[in-house]
C-alpha cells in the first residue's frame, strides 16, 4: 500500500541522545540532496543543541518536542512523515506508544531495540493492523539484528540459487569483534530482566526460543540439549564446545535475541529457510591452547550479568559498574571497532553454504548508527516488494538494505 504524501521523509526520534546523535550525523552527511528530515526529543534545547553540533543542512531540520507516552502527540507526529526511526530505550517503556500510532497511520517504523519482550508485544498487538495500513513496523536494525538476519537470508537465497535446496543447521559465528554495549542496551536488558524476574508469562516469552515467531503452534518443539544428569545441566550452563574443525567456541552476548529473530525472518517468509532450519551463534575463540579458558571466561562472565540483573541486590552493584543511559566511548574509541562474522549453513542437498558477515565499523555504535540511518532510508525511498507488518530487517527490505550497506564497506557476501 503506497502511503498518502507526508510533509517529512524521515524522523529520527531520540536524536540528543549518546546513540541517537550518531545515525543523525549519517543522515547528515549521506541523505539525498533535498530529503525532508526532521529530529525530535523531550527538550527542544537539545534538540537545537544536536542541530547545531551537526551543522550544514542539519541545522535547517524540523525539530519537534515529542515525548513518547503522548499517544496524540505521536498520532500527529507520525501522520506527518513516511519513517519515523527512533533510539528511545528501552522500548518496553517508550515504544509502544511509537508503534502503534505508525501502524495506525501506514507510517514506517524502525528501531534498535534487542528486548523480546516489547517486539511480542508490539507483534500480538499491531501486526494485523499494520498489515492492513500498509506499515512496515521493523525493529531490530541495527547491530541487533540487521548482520545475523541478512546474513542468514543471503545464504538461503544463495541455496537456492544453487540449486543446494533449504537450509538445515546453520550457525553464525562471530570470528572478530572490537566495540562494545552502550547504556541504552545495558538498560534495556536490565528492564527486561526486572519484567522477567516478576511475571511468569514474560519469563516464558523470554526462554522461549521461538517466542517470536508470528504462529508458534506452527514451529518444532526445541530439541533436547541433554538429559537431566548434573553433568548434563552443567553441560548446559556452560555452552563450550570443540568444533570438527577444532576451534573452540563460547557463547554471543547478542544470541539469545537475535536467534529468534532470525526465526521469524523465516515464518514471516513462509518458511523459505526450510521447516528443518535450525539456527545458532556463538563467539569464536579460535585454535589455541588458551582458547577454551577464555570460552569458559565469557560463559561465566555472561551468566554473572544476566542473573545479576535478575536481582536487586546485584543489579544495584552492577549499575555502579556498568553504562548508564546516555553513555558511551570516545570518538577514537569507536573508530577503532570492527566485527567479522560468517554464516555456515548445512542444506537438504548435503552441501554447506558459507556467507561473511562484517564492517570496520564498531558495531553497537558506528555500525548501528550506518544500519538505522541505512534503514529509515531504504524505507523512505526504496520499491520494496514486503507487505505491511510487524516485521523483520530480512522480511522487511533484505536485498536492497543489503545494498546499501556494501555501499559503507559492509561485506554481506556468499562464498563461491
Amino acid at each position: 500500500m503506497a502511503s498518502p504524501p507526508r510533509a517529512l521523509a524521515v524522523v529520527l526520534f531520540g536524536a540528543p541522545g549518546f546513540v541517537g546523535e550518531l545515525p543523525a550525523a549519517h543522515l547528515r552527511a549521506h541523505a539525498p540532496a533535498g530529503l525532508r528530515v526532521a529530529l525530535a526529543g523531550r527538550s527542544r534545547a537539545r534538540l537545537d543543541a544536536v542541530a547545531e553540533r551537526l551543522g550544514g543542512v542539519a541545522a535547517e531540520w524540523e525539530r519537534v518536542v515529542l515525548d513518547a507516552s503522548d499517544g496524540p502527540a505521536c498520532d500527529a507526529l507520525a501522520a506527518r512523515t513516511r519513517v519515523l526511526a527512533t533510539t528511545v530505550g528501552p522500548y518496553a517503556r517508550h515504544g509502544r506508544e511509537v508503534v502503534r500510532a505508525c501502524a495506525e497511520v501506514g507510517t514506517h517504523y524502525a528501531d534498535l531495540t534487542g528486548e523480546v519482550l516489547f517486539v511480542h508485544d508490539v507483534a500480538d498487538a499491531f501486526h494485523e493492523l499494520a498489515g492492513r495500513t500498509g506499515a512496515r513496523i521493523v525493529p531490530s536494525c541495527g547491530f541487533d539484528s540487521v548482520p545475523s538476519d541478512l546474513g542468514v537470508w543471503l545464504t538461503a537465497q544463495a541455496a537456492r540459487e544453487r540449486g543446494l535446496g533449504e537450509l538445515t543447521t546453520t550457525t553464525l559465528s562471530v570470528r572478530r569483534m572490537r566495540g562494545g554495549l552502550s547504556g541504552g542496551t545495558i538498560d534495556s536488558m536490565r528492564q527486561q530482566a526486572i519484567a522477567a524476574r516478576e511475571d511468569e508469562t514474560a519469563r516464558r516469552t523470554v526462554a522461549d526460543p521461538y517466542g517470536l515467531s508470528p504462529d508458534r503452534a506452527a514451529e518444532p518443539a526445541p530439541r533436547s540439549r541433554g538429559g537431566s544428569s548434573p553433568l548434563s545441566r552443567v553441560t548446559r550452563a556452560i555452552p563450550v564446545r570443540r568444533t570438527d574443525e577444532g576451534r573452540w567456541t563460547g557463547p554471543f552476548v547478542m544470541a539469545s535475541y537475535n536467534t529468534r529473530v532470525v526465526r521469524r525472518t523465516n515464518a514471516l517468509l513462509d518458511y523459505a529457510y526450510g521447516r528443518d532450519f535450525r539456527y545458532q551463534e556463538v563467539s569464536d575463540f579460535g585454535r589455541s591452547r588458551t582458547a577454551p579458558l577464555k570460552a569458559v571466561a565469557m560463559t561465566a562472565g555472561l551468566l554473572g550479568v544476566a542473573g545479576g540483573m535478575a536481582f536487586g541486590p546485584t543489579r544495584a552493584v552492577l549499575d555502579r559498574v556498568l553504562p548508564e543511559p546516555g553513555e558511551g566511548p570516545s570518538e577514537e574509541t569507536r573508530e577503532r571497532g570492527m566485527f567479522a562474522m560468517e554464516v555456515v549453513a548445512g542444506t537438504t542437498s548435503g552441501q554447506q553454504v558459507r556467507t561473511r558477515v562484517g564492517a570496520p565499523y564498531d558495531p553497537g555504535y558506528n555500525g548501528t548508527a550506518i544500519m538505522l540511518g541505512q534503514a529509515a532510508l531504504c524505507l523512505a525511498l526504496d520499491e520494496l516488494d514486503s507487505p505491511g507488518g510487524v516485521l523483520t530487517p530480512a522480511a522487511a527490505m533484505a536485498e536492497p538494505l543489503a545494498e546499501r550497506l556494501r555501499g559503507f564497506d559492509f561485506e554481506l557476501e556468499v562464498q563461491d
